[in-house]
């Protein structure tokens, strides 16, 4: 479809706007909670990164939409960013025209606020031209059956077995509102993983901005507190995002059990689909995730170097990083939990 340019506007979100916004992103088979203005809202409030949406609008209808972040620090530099912390962002678009225009809209301003580089984590599989493919993350998903024996039998055998030895032990599972059970177990997991921990007020926030579609469940064993899941609700989909468990008792399977405990849990509430978010190649999670039996997907990130020359990596799986893992995991607790929100802000 060919467009008179003049029908076709790319403009920055105005308040007036923003229902619409989050109206385009729920009915956009690529949305995601990460493409709303609540995502926004938690990430401006909480690392003071700046907010710069763009809005393809055709005759005044929304016909895509890009939202964008400028960062700026010591580490990285200065960076045009779609979207932090996130597993999915990047274009939302109604057709290739819209596409374009946003795009070329967010590699103007990359270079107008002379970034080092402009990153759109996108999960659409077109490449775009004049960015370079990172093959550094994958996704996985699935179907969720209606019943606990359906999803039970659609899980691979070697993670059924796990599950069912789970289930011999007497676990209770609950959701709460409580960040306490949650922050502890969460941030002595970072810790241990050699990763630095967001500030609890960033999870309070989250709270905040996504009410009830934000959910907290622990799973307790003779109660005590084993494991602990953050997810997403988002239309038909339960997103876990931020998952720890104790690992005094690994050997009673808790993490096996509170994924399945979710997945028949949302399974009950009508949930059709279970997306466990991203992992990174080659890491243990990426390889926990991997026998669950659900399609993997490699997440499409893409970057367009404007005065950097050479592709980034900020990750701890970068060799120059490797020794602050190592002395990371060494900290004591209390003072990785107070350094690592001034950390965590460095590498969105």
């Amino acid at each position: 479809m060919m467009l008179n340019p003049v029908d076709l506007v790319v403009r920055s979100l105005e308040p007036a706007l923003e229902a619409e916004w989050n109206a385009y992103v729920y009915e956009h088979p690529l949305g995601s909670p990460f493409h709303l203005t609540h995502w926004r809202d938690v990430v401006a409030e909480v690392f003071h990164y700046q907010p710069l949406y763009l809005l393809a609008l055709e005759q005044g209808r929304v016909a895509g939409l890009l939202p964008l972040f400028l960062v700026q620090n010591l580490l990285m530099g200065r960076v045009l960013l779609s979207t932090p912390f996130a597993v999915y962002g990047g274009v939302l678009a109604s057709h290739e025209e819209a596409k374009r225009a946003l795009v070329g809209r967010a590699c103007e301003l990359a270079e107008q606020l002379r970034t080092q580089y402009l990153e759109l984590r996108n999960a659409s599989d077109d490449q775009l031209n004049g960015f370079h493919l990172v093959r550094r993350y994958a996704t996985f998903q699935s179907e969720l059956p209606s019943d606990e024996s359906a999803i039970l039998q659609s899980i691979p055998r070697k993670t059924r077995y796990m599950i069912r030895k789970a289930l011999r032990h007497p676990y209770e599972t609950r959701v709460t509102a409580s960040l306490d059970g949650f922050f502890d177990l969460y941030s002595r997991n970072l810790r241990r993983l050699g990763t630095p921990c967001f500030p609890r007020r960033y999870f309070e926030i989250l709270q905040q901005r996504f009410g009830p579609a934000l959910e907290i469940r622990e799973v307790l064993l003779q109660g005590r507190l084993v494991a602990v899941v953050m997810s997403f609700y988002f239309r038909d989909r339960v997103l876990p995002y931020y998952g720890a468990s104790d690992p005094a008792y690994w050997e009673y399977a808790p993490n096996d059990y509170m994924y399945f405990d979710l997945m028949r849990a949302a399974a009950a509430r009508g949930i059709r689909i279970f997306d466990f978010g991203r992992s990174k190649l080659g890491t243990g999670s990426f390889a926990f995730k991997a026998h669950w039996g659900m399609e993997c997907k490699e997440l499409p990130y893409e970057v367009r170097l404007v005065r950097r020359k050479t592709l980034p990596n900020y990750t701890p799986l970068n060799p120059r990083y490797q020794w602050a893992v190592r002395l990371w995991r060494r900290l004591p607790l209390s003072l990785t939990r107070w350094i690592g929100p001034h950390l965590i802000r460095l590498v969105p």
